[in-house]
């Protein structure tokens, strides 16, 4: 029988639809290839993109905008927002509105055309969160900016419009209404039982284990109990930290390790899958605090957003998150 799950951090229900249950080779889905040809982010063409904002070079090359790096940081070519000018808000009768005044910016997370995560070194993949650590404590020091969103779009089901393994960073004048949904979930969980949701979670997901996938010594990754979308997964420290530019420094090290295990059995079960991954840290004004919990998001493309999700906010998932959890254990073992 069909189960409703409800997400106990926004209340947001989702529909389990177990008669519909597919497992990895049953969806219909759009395997990620390289199709070649002119790409801006590759090695040599650092004259095709806007001047680079941060750069990790290899040592004695320090020329900005040139070859020899390792990754590099531009302002997107087309931005959705510009950094220049002030707010301007303003109302017309009931109606508000502002400047679009914000910072979005391409993390080229390597020189490699045809790297991917999973094929990528522990270093090479610590050096991104290095990256988004970098900006993100650069662009909190803007006074305007209340939060900063990083998130990577892979393969072009899931919006990528190149296929050069990039992120994109986009800093915001205002705290977005899903974001604000999950930090005020958090902190009236916490106001009831002093305690951060999230800590709970980890806690319950390792004691039950049914929908962990694998972890370390510092990360938890699992299938969520409630998730919108098949194979759903997420990685979470599991010591509390609620913003993502605070964590240790040793933690970018296992977070690299966890995330490529990850993206690897997801590659493996799901045969390269488009997919989406957000990072969801605290807003700006919030940045240290003791119930909200910072974690990493991945959602591959295999099922379509359609009529009734958009007039419900329901989402049907036709894959329970306990056997994509068993999926995606079992192939990376």
């Amino acid at each position: 029988m069909p189960e409703l799950r409800k997400d106990p951090i926004t209340g947001r229900w989702v529909i389990i639809s177990t008669e519909r249950a597919k497992r990895p080779h049953d969806f219909m889905r759009e395997t990620v290839t390289l199709k070649g040809g002119f790409c801006p982010f590759c090695y040599g063409n650092e004259d095709k993109t806007p001047p680079e904002i941060l750069a990790y070079r290899e040592n004695g090359n320090n020329a900005p905008n040139s070859p020899g790096w390792n990754l590099r940081v531009v302002p997107n070519k087309f931005p959705a927002l510009q950094i220049e000018g002030d707010m301007g808000r303003k109302g017309e009768g009931l109606y508000d509105k502002m400047n679009g005044i914000g910072a979005h910016e391409v993390i080229i997370e390597t020189p490699k055309h045809d790297a991917t995560i999973p094929t990528m070194t522990d270093h090479e993949v610590e050096s991104i969160f290095w990256a988004y650590r970098d900006r993100l404590i650069d662009l909190k020091r803007d006074k305007r900016f209340r939060y900063i969103l990083i998130f990577k779009n892979h393969g072009a089901a899931a919006g990528a419009s190149l296929e050069h393994t990039h992120s994109q960073l986009i800093a915001l004048p205002i705290v977005p209404k899903r974001v604000r949904e999950e930090v005020t979930g958090s902190k009236n969980y916490y106001q009831m039982k002093e305690r951060c949701i999230y800590c709970d979670i980890v806690k319950q997901e390792l004691e039950d284990g049914v929908r962990v996938i694998t972890e370390n010594e510092a990360f938890l990754a699992v299938s969520p109990y409630a998730p919108s979308f098949p194979f759903e997964t997420w990685i979470l420290p599991k010591y509390h930290e609620s913003s993502f530019e605070e964590s240790l420094r040793l933690e970018y090290k296992h977070l690299a390790r966890i995330t490529k295990d990850v993206m690897r059995r997801i590659d493996i079960a799901l045969e390269q899958p488009a997919y989406n991954m957000i990072i969801h840290t605290s807003p700006i004004a919030e940045v240290n605090n003791d119930y909200y919990h910072w974690h990493i998001e991945i959602m591959p493309k295999l099922t379509k957003v359609a009529g009734f999700e958009w007039g419900t906010g329901f989402y049907i998932n036709p894959t329970p998150p306990e056997e994509a959890a068993h999926f995606l254990r079992e192939v990376g073992d």
